[in-house]
């Protein structure tokens, strides 16, 4: 669920890389850097779940509004210990600004209220559209990144995963299209987003942790205005639904965000985003075995072909070596580029 912070898919976590520790040595990790992969994965994938089970004792902005305090919280305590500092200049505050809404506070609540007429199986599928939305807008916004062939076909073969997943043959019977559109949307928003950090965050000399940080704030702010001209209090508090936001909260945009800072750091953005496939997967699982949600032939086939297509958008042409290089000469390093040409932050869910 990219996916949440200027990082990188979604989900998915800044634009520039967290620095390396002083004297290149990196401190020991107490788990293995797979289980906490695991872990991750399972966190984002149970978003969905918690996000439906949220929405039974809360309005949909409420859910969002819930998520982004709790994410914040936990972000805090991490600047906190660690002793980062915030963002400075009023240019890179506002860009935040418009990446909190299109990464954070616009796609969670879209879910939210997508998942109020849709299964959370359909949302965490749809959820996994994000880079085939993304290289498609890449290919007008990004004029340096063009399509090869692969690329190509994978791109149409995820959108005609897509429609298996829909069922278009039956001509969509039985399927919400309102709650779809607005999960598809979702998706959309935050392969937008990507593209946006991509274009406008880089070089900012923040770190990772303090962009997302600031990210997830701004966010928070914004669903604060906002959900009290769309709400209500609850005239009573269930204990379940409670609790399902602080999980989606303090794991699914807090704790997993810290998680992922991790494992981008000891095996590469690349490694870490293919998160994103184990995602719709344990999605489906969760709604099937504990929400009891009905599952039909089209919903697994067609997101094995979502993300066989999603997996190929997201391959890289190697370049040719010439029979002889140029001397090399010294040069001013670029910033580098998140995995899939989006963050590796948790935007995802």
């Amino acid at each position: 669920m990219s996916p949440a912070a200027p990082t990188s898919p979604s989900p998915r976590p800044a634009p520039i890389p967290a620095p390396p520790p002083v004297g290149g040595v990196r401190a020991p990790r107490l788990l293995d850097w797979r289980v906490r992969f695991g872990v991750l994965a399972l966190i984002w994938g149970f978003s969905f779940l918690f996000i439906k089970v949220g929405t039974e004792g809360f309005a949909p902005f409420q859910v969002t509004f819930g998520r982004l305090l709790f994410g914040t919280a936990v972000l805090a305590v991490a600047l906190a210990v660690k002793r980062d500092r915030l963002p400075r200049g009023a240019r890179v505050w506002g860009h935040l600004t418009v990446a909190a809404l299109l990464l954070n506070a616009l796609p969670f609540s879209l879910f939210a209220y997508a998942e109020l007429t849709i299964p959370s199986t359909l949302a965490g599928i749809c959820n996994a559209t994000t880079p085939l939305w993304g290289m498609l807008l890449s290919l007008v916004a990004l004029s340096e990144d063009r399509p090869t062939r692969v690329r190509a076909a994978g791109l149409g073969l995820g959108f005609m995963g897509v429609l298996t997943v829909l069922g278009a043959w039956q001509g969509f019977s039985g399927l919400d299209v309102t709650g779809t559109a607005m999960a598809l949307l979702a998706s959309f928003s935050y392969a937008v987003g990507w593209i946006y950090v991509r274009r406008t965050l880089r070089g900012t000399g923040a770190s990772n942790l303090s962009l997302a940080g600031s990210q997830v704030g701004l966010a928070t702010l914004q669903l604060a205005v906002v959900t009290p001209l769309f709400t209500s209090v609850p005239e009573s508090v269930e204990i379940l639904p409670l609790l399902a936001v602080i999980a989606l909260g303090a794991l699914g945009t807090g704790y997993a965000m810290l998680l992922q800072y991790g494992v981008v750091e000891e095996v590469g953005p690349t490694t870490a985003s293919m998160v994103t496939y184990f995602i719709p997967v344990i999605a489906t699982a969760a709604g099937v075995a504990l929400l009891d949600e009905q599952l039909t032939w089209n919903t697994p086939v067609g997101a094995v072909v979502v993300l066989a297509g999603a997996a190929l958008t997201q391959t890289r042409t190697s370049r040719r070596t010439p029979a002889n290089p140029p001397a090399p000469r010294e040069q001013t390093a670029a910033p580098a580029t998140p995995p899939g040409d989006r963050p590796t932050a948790p935007a995802r869910v």
